[in-house]
């Protein structure tokens, strides 16, 4: 692919939600079309362009369409980085921040809840967190959830979470009872809306009927998909998702940093579990992918990773990828993907080459 081989590109590491993966990161200048919205301010300024909004589902929460995922932070990432990370996603208009009470065993949330009261950016931030598979608070009983949020809150220095997702199943607890506590917690003003975290569609359907009765209602998923993992969300997943109206979030958008185009030969492969992770996508399937993502992006300007995530927002069902990075300056390149907006023709090479 010519693409690949003209542009000039810095490489460097960039990091999904939960796991990290190789990407070249570089410039996100575009010459692709744009898709911003214009706002009035005052009668002498005028209006000016923002980076479009999206509605989380039903829950209100209105918000630029990428998050930006905190797994790494207190794991890979020290404070003083994940705070640089920090500083300019929201410098760059991003929003949502999702993390986990499980992630570095809560130090995620505490570098976030640091950060969010040492810049005085609470009120202008979305924090999404998961409860269920903290050390101390395993599963999604009752009094667990009760105890594990107020943890969540006391870590994050705040006083609710804008959006809680439920951390997995919990075969164990029925799911009548933990929706019941968050509805306390609702009640309390500690959750603004309820999301899942890899519910089945069996699940997904029961929740809803629970709902119907009175109980909380699950208004975002999140789940693994991109254009190298289509088949475990492309079927009954997305068809309950449409049904419902739900909020999704894939993590894993760039399929653990492969498809920022970083890794294309065994020889670029780390020798770690990292490695290992982008190390399966390697193949038939996945250069032709590559294949399909680097003539979309030398023909627009844009970066591999961009066009990967663009693809992900033409998808009816979902609202913003949640993606992390490890430096700063790999963020442009995707909150690019938000003011880009592929052709058709574009969609349907990028279905073809990943089916």
């Amino acid at each position: 692919m010519t693409g690949r081989h003209t542009m000039t590109r810095d490489r460097g590491t960039m990091v999904e939600d939960d796991h990290v993966g190789e990407i070249e990161a570089g410039d996100a200048s575009s010459t692709a079309t744009h898709v911003r919205h214009a706002i009035e301010t005052n009668a002498f300024s005028g209006p000016i362009t923002v980076p479009r909004r999206v509605l989380l589902g039903e829950t209100g929460i209105e918000t630029h369409p990428l998050v930006l995922g905190g797994s790494v932070f207190g794991w890979t990432l020290g404070a003083e980085a994940s705070e640089a990370v920090l500083d300019r996603f929201a410098a760059l208009g991003g929003t949502v921040i999702d993390t986990a009470d499980s992630y570095a065993a809560g130090r995620s949330e505490s570098i976030i809840g640091n950060w969010m009261t040492s810049r005085g950016t609470r009120d202008r931030m979305v924090v999404a967190t998961k409860v269920g598979r903290h050390h101390d608070r395993q599963g999604l009983a009752p009094e667990t959830v009760r105890a594990a949020v107020d943890d969540s809150l006391a870590r994050l220095h705040t006083d609710r979470i804008d959006l809680l997702h439920l951390h997995g199943e919990d075969p164990a607890v029925p799911l009548e009872e933990t929706l019941g506590a968050v509805g306390a917690l609702i009640e309390a003003g500690k959750v603004r809306a309820l999301g899942a975290s890899d519910f089945s569609p069996e699940r997904l359907i029961e929740a809803r009927v629970l709902a119907a009765n009175g109980l909380p209602r699950v208004q975002a998923i999140t789940t693994r998909y991109s254009l190298m993992e289509r088949r475990p969300f492309e079927g009954a997943p997305e068809l309950v998702a449409h049904a419902q109206g739900l909020a999704v979030l894939p993590y894993f958008p760039l399929a653990n940093g492969f498809l920022g185009g970083g890794v294309r030969r065994r020889a670029d492969v780390r020798h770690d579990a990292r490695g290992d992770r982008v190390a399966r996508h390697l193949g038939r399937r996945g250069h032709r992918v590559l294949a399909a993502v680097d003539e979309i992006a030398f023909a627009r300007g844009i970066q591999p990773a961009t066009v990967a995530l663009a693809w992900l927002l033409a998808r009816p069902t979902v609202a913003a990828p949640v993606a992390g990075v490890s430096r700063p300056e790999q963020l442009e390149a995707l909150l690019a993907a938000a003011s880009v907006e592929l052709h058709r023709s574009e969609l349907v090479e990028l279905d073809r080459a990943s089916a």
